[in-house]
């Protein structure tokens, strides 16, 4: 049976647009090369994260999500030009509202819809609540040319219930384009936690489970955060194929049988096993259910 390839790229970004989008398409291109079909590039690729601090100023760096987006012009042009299916992961304006945001864009060029953070965390090195709503449009999944796939966007990956979501969905492999690192609270490394909650997803849905990451020393005032790239692809049964380390530039790639892997998908029964009408405590705040 056919196979669809993936790809994941890490890289350090600049404070420079220009050349943070030519450093994902350089990527981007290797990565075609060797054979990937959809490729995932990390979280706000265009810039630094200016989510270390909170300046009013770095909402400047927002731009609505129309066809004169000059990154997403690129990339739209790029997956053309390559046949292949680009998320890219953008700092949204939308009227008085800022997001961030993910458009999937089809082989083709054509865009196939938005998709906003759901999740919007806030800590030391990590204000994301200062810039972003919680994004409104649900979870989403696209038929794309080479495949069925859902995409969380960084702390979306740490949520079971959003991996879920999109696997009810029809998702065949879920991505999820992340910007994680050193945690200016604790010290604690949190990478090995990291993957194994998303291998976790992988191995509870029965298939692929994908994150690029960023990599690099990144500085807003007092403030600096280690990116810890290790980007990876597990496969259906959460097993790592493809790694990447914590400070180089790479690129991976990995193959799938994503027919098979549906197969497989319903034999093994936890999707018909489920049992909804049991799982209501998880929809509320507390665990607890309206008194009877």
């Amino acid at each position: 049976m056919a196979k669809t390839t993936f790809g994941v790229v890490q890289f350090a970004c600049t404070d420079s647009v220009d050349q943070n989008v030519a450093t994902a398409t350089r990527l981007v291109r290797e990565a075609a090369g060797a054979g990937a079909q959809i490729v995932l590039v990390q979280e706000l690729f265009e810039d630094l994260y200016f989510c270390q601090e909170e300046k009013a100023e770095h909402f400047a760096k927002a731009r609505t999500l129309d066809q004169d987006h000059p990154t997403l012009k690129a990339m739209r042009a790029l997956a053309a030009e390559l046949g292949v299916v680009l998320p890219v992961s953008l700092f949204e304006r939308a009227n008085q509202a800022y997001y961030n945001s993910l458009v999937m864009v089809d082989a083709d060029g054509g865009v196939l819809g938005l998709y906003r953070k759901s999740h919007i965390p806030d800590g030391p090195g990590y204000e994301e609540k200062f810039y972003f709503r919680p994004g409104d449009t649900g979870f989403k999944v696209w038929p794309t040319r080479f495949g069925t796939i859902g995409v969380g966007i960084c702390w979306d990956q740490w949520f079971p219930e959003a991996a879920r979501s999109m696997a009810l969905m029809g998702a065949d492999a879920l991505l999820y384009p992340t910007a994680i690192g050193s945690e200016p609270a604790t010290g604690f490394d949190s990478m090995e936690h990291w993957r194994t909650v998303m291998r976790g997803h992988a191995g509870a849905n029965i298939m692929p489970v994908m994150a690029a990451n960023r990599i690099g020393v990144e500085r807003f005032g007092e403030q600096e955060l280690t990116f810890y790239g290790s980007s990876f692809i597990a496969g259906q049964h959460g097993e790592l194929l493809a790694e990447a380390g914590r400070s180089s530039e790479a690129v991976l790639t990995a193959s799938f049988d994503l027919e098979a892997i549906r197969a497989e998908r319903a034999a093994w029964g936890l999707f018909r096993d489920r049992r909804p009408e049991l799982y209501g405590r998880i929809a509320t705040g507390d665990g607890s259910l309206p008194l009877r």
